[in-house]
């Protein structure tokens, strides 16, 4: 069964093609890009109604949620997924803690201090997320007490998605929380995620 990942490398799709190159998928990208028209005509509103990125076809099974395909490929793959059932629930614990707590002051905090044009920025809109997104990282701190990885003794699919989320975390800055700080950083070191970033930066 051939699997396909849509969506340009810049874009949340970056978190599905390093969760493949992890688990060692062979796969086909199709770069539609976020803004494109393709991502609104019906064949792919056929796999993705929300008309966004990413969305995979495995198989003839269509799914989208970058953080849920990427839980589903690593079941499925039987790779980067805990032993216990008390693993398997941190998985999905911060998994969830990524795109309900962190994602929307991190993306905030970005847009409005870098990504959009100058003009277009709100700086009050970044100064409410900064106090928030530190709150998060406190508590990913915490967790980090003791232990090198999220929900296992080794890197999961669990530490993929939360640090695909905090892509960006070192340009907010992670010198006062040095287990993060050394958690991304092993994160990032990885070679699946290395070509990932690359891809990213290469392709757009």
């Amino acid at each position: 069964m051939s699997l396909t990942i849509y969506g340009v490398a810049a874009s949340r799709a970056f978190r599905t093609l390093w969760a493949a190159r992890e688990l060692g998928l062979a796969y086909d990208h199709v770069p539609h890009h976020y803004a494109g028209p393709e991502v609104k005509a019906a064949p792919y509103l056929a796999i993705n109604p929300m008309g966004a990125v990413p969305a995979i076809v495995d198989g003839g099974f269509p799914m989208y949620e970058s953080l849920a395909i990427n839980l589903y490929l690593a079941r499925k793959a039987g790779k980067l997924w805990p032993a216990t059932l008390r693993g398997e629930g941190l998985v999905y614990q911060w998994t969830l803690f990524a795109a309900s707590e962190v994602e929307t002051p991190m993306g905030q905090w970005f847009y409005h201090t870098t990504f959009l044009p100058e003009a277009e920025r709100r700086p009050a809109i970044a100064a409410e997320a900064a106090p928030r997104l530190a709150q998060r990282l406190d508590v990913v701190e915490g967790a980090l007490a003791g232990r090198a990885w999220l929900a296992d003794d080794a890197f999961t699919i669990a530490d993929l998605n939360l640090a695909a989320v905090l892509f960006r975390a070192p340009a907010f800055g992670l010198d006062r929380w040095p287990r993060v700080k050394d958690w991304h950083a092993r994160c990032y070191a990885r070679p699946a995620a290395k070509a990932a970033v690359a891809d990213r930066d290469a392709k757009g």
